[in-house]
């Protein structure tokens, strides 16, 4: 299982927009995701995540599928990124 984190810039005159198609998108996936933001904002630009822990490997390809006919083209300023982390094993 992974975790898996998804950041992207958003004007902040379309954050209301892009809300709602956020929040529909992970309602599709599934899991236990999170939407998430920076508390400041920089030249009208908000930081955003989306969290899902505890996906399974093939998580990530679903979602970027999934995200390509999601409505965020025009509200998302440049790229989303994802990252991936695993917890790190017990010391012995």
């Amino acid at each position: 299982m992974i975790d898996l984190y998804v950041y992207y810039k958003v004007r902040a005159d379309d954050a209301p927009a892009l809300a709602p198609r956020v929040r529909a998108l992970q309602a599709r996936v599934g899991g236990q995701a999170q939407l998430k933001r920076r508390p400041d904002v920089r030249d009208g630009l908000q930081t955003w995540m989306e969290v899902y822990p505890g996906v399974d490997d093939g998580f990530p390809a679903r979602l970027d599928a999934a995200a390509q006919g999601a409505g965020f083209e025009g509200l998302i300023d440049g790229p989303r990124r994802a990252e991936i982390f695993t917890d790190l094993p017990p010391c012995a």
